[in-house]
C-alpha cells in the first residue's frame, strides 16, 4: 500500500531533541539499550487502517526517543500488512535513521496455509524471516523472535534455526516470546552453546497478569536475558475506558478472544481501586500501570500500542513518575 497523500510526503526531519527525555535500559547483560517504552505494531498498522495515521504515530514515537519498533509476520490485518506498511513508511521517512532504530519481527503463529506456515520448524522460521525482510525492504532486523513455543518440534531445531538466521546476517540478535521459565532456560542454554546472542524474552505482563513473577524473571536474570513486556494495559482494562462500564464498540463489547465482557466485569473492582491510587499519584491509571511494570529491574522495556499520536504522548508521560513508595506498593499488592 502506497502513501498517496502528496501533501504529506515532504521529507521527514526527526526532532533534534529526540534523545533528551527518553529513559534507556540495558537488555539483560547485552550491549543493547532499549527505550523504556517501545512501540508495538500489532494493531493500527495494517491495510485496514489509515497509513497516514500510522505514519504520524511512528514519527511521533521517534521524536519522543522511541527507537524500538516491534512487528510480527502476521500483524495486520491482513497478515503481513503491518510489515509492508512499515516498510513503506521506513522508506519515505526513516531510511536516513536506520542505524538509530531497533526493529523486531517474529514468527510462530499461523501465517500461510499448509503444514509449513506455523509453529517452530526450521522450514517455517527461515521462510518467514525471508518474507518479512522482503515486505519491509530490509537487509536485516535487529532481533528475530520465535513467537511461541512449539510442543512438537524439538527445541534444538527451533533454536538452531534462530542461530542460523543470526549467522546469516538476517538478524543481529535472537529472542523468544511466550515461553514458560523452564522452556526459556533450556532455550538460553542451547543458544549459549551455539554462541548466539540471546537478549530478550517478550512476555505478557500487567498488574492483572503477573505470571512472569513466579519463575520467569529470575530465570531470565540467571541467563543474562532482558524482558520486554507486552499487553501492559491488559488489552485496555488498565485505562480509563472501562471505569464506568463497557462502552459500545469497545474491544470487550465485541467479546474478542483476548478480551470479553466477563473478564472486564470480573476485574472492575480492582480496576476502580487501582484508579484511585493512580489519581492520588497524579497519574492516569494507564501511566501508573506502565510505571509499575518498569520497576522490575529485569524489564528493559514495555511495549505499548497506540491508535494516535496523542495517545502515545499520554502513555510516554508514565516516565515522568516511575517511583513508588512502599505504602503504594503494599496497597496495590493488596488490591491485586
Amino acid at each position: 500500500m502506497q502513501i498517496n497523500d502528496k501533501s504529506n510526503t515532504t521529507s521527514y526531519q526527526a526532532s533534534p531533541k529526540r534523545y533528551d527525555s527518553m529513559t534507556y535500559n540495558r537488555s539483560g547483560k547485552s550491549g543493547v539499550l532499549l527505550p523504556a517504552l517501545s512501540l508495538g505494531l500489532w494493531h493500527n498498522f495494517g491495510f485496514v487502517d489509515a497509513i497516514q495515521n500510522a505514519r504520524s504515530v511512528l514519527r511521533t514515537a521517534f521524536d519522543l526517543g522511541i527507537t524500538h519498533f516491534d512487528l510480527a509476520n502476521n500483524y495486520g490485518p491482513p497478515y503481513g500488512s503491518a510489515e509492508e506498511n512499515f516498510g513503506t513508511i521506513l522508506k519515505t521517512d526513516f531510511k536516513p535513521y536506520r542505524d538509530e532504530l531497533f526493529i523486531a519481527t517474529k514468527a510462530g503463529y499461523d501465517m500461510w496455509p499448509g503444514p509449513y506456515g506455523n509453529l517452530g520448524s526450521r522450514k517455517y522460521l527461515i521462510s518467514s524471516i525471508d518474507q518479512s525482510l522482503k515486505r519491509m525492504n530490509l537487509d536485516y532486523v535487529d532481533i528475530f523472535y520465535h513467537h511461541r513455543p512449539d510442543p512438537d518440534t524439538p527445541l534444538e531445531e527451533t533454536m538452531g534455526a534462530l542461530a542460523d538466521i543470526v549467522r546469516q546476517g538476517k538478524a543481529l540478535y535472537a529472542g523468544i516470546s511466550n515461553y514458560e521459565a523452564k522452556e526459556a532456560d533450556k532455550a538460553a542454554k542451547i543458544l549459549k552453546d551455539l554462541n548466539v546472542p540471546f537478549i530478550l524474552h517478550q512476555a505478557r505482563y500487567s498488574m492483572l497478569d503477573r505470571w512472569v513473577e513466579k519463575d520467569l524473571l529470575n530465570t531470565l536474570k540467571d541467563n543474562g536475558v532482558g524482558c520486554i513486556a507486552f499487553s501492559p494495559l491488559a488489552q485496555g482494562m488498565l485505562t480509563d475506558k472501562y471505569l464506568n462500564g463497557i462502552p459500545e464498540g469497545s474491544r470487550a463489547a465485541k467479546d474478542l478472544t483476548y478480551l470479553n465482557t466477563e473478564t472486564v466485569n470480573n476485574n472492575i473492582e480492582k480496576i476502580q481501586a487501582l484508579n484511585t491510587i493512580a489519581k492520588q499519584r497524579g497519574q492516569k491509571l494507564s501511566q501508573m500501570a506502565i510505571a509499575w511494570i518498569l520497576r522490575q529491574p529485569q524489564v528493559a522495556s514495555v511495549l505499548i500500542g497506540a491508535s494516535s499520536s496523542s495517545q502515545l504522548k499520554e502513555n510516554v508521560k508514565a516516565l515522568d513518575y516511575l517511583s513508588f513508595t512502599d505504602e503504594e506498593l503494599k496497597l496495590i499488592n493488596d488490591i491485586l
